[in-house]
């Protein structure tokens, strides 16, 4: 995403989320300040985090991580998202080997076809979503 990203982690450990992503934001802002030759902060506020509270939730987040370039009209189509190089989509939908544990969230389907099905199956329902989640008074 052009001004966010997305990550669903696993807590191992107390606080260990937050170590890393404090570690993530600071080792790419002084990456990418030594980079331009620019000073200071990067990011505009701190990560925000959502407990993941059952197994269905997690697909559904999932789901949501991985389509969210479709949804923002970054590309067009799940078969896109094959190929867009800031996606873990390609890795889960694959056989091969991967730094991701994607058994969490694979271990809920019969088969990948079945997560790809799961993934394709809410493209225009997520984009719907989108556009009224901005007129929702909270």
């Amino acid at each position: 995403m052009p001004n966010h990203f997305h990550f669903l982690l696993k807590n191992l450990k107390d606080s260990g989320i937050n170590k890393f992503m404090s570690n993530f934001q600071n080792s790419y802002a002084k990456y990418f300040n030594t980079k331009t030759g620019r000073t200071g902060s990067l990011f505009q506020q701190n990560f925000k985090a959502v407990r993941v509270e059952s197994d269905e939730q997690l697909t559904h987040v999932s789901r949501y991580i991985h389509l969210n370039p479709i949804t923002a009209y970054l590309i067009n189509s799940v078969e896109e998202l094959i190929d867009y190089p800031w996606s873990s989509y390609p890795e889960y939908i694959s056989k091969g080997k991967s730094n991701l544990n994607k058994d969490l969230v694979l271990g809920n389907f019969r088969s990948i076809n079945d997560y790809k099905k799961f993934v394709a199956d809410q493209v225009d329902y997520q984009r719907e979503l989108d556009k009224i989640k901005h007129i929702i008074l909270e």
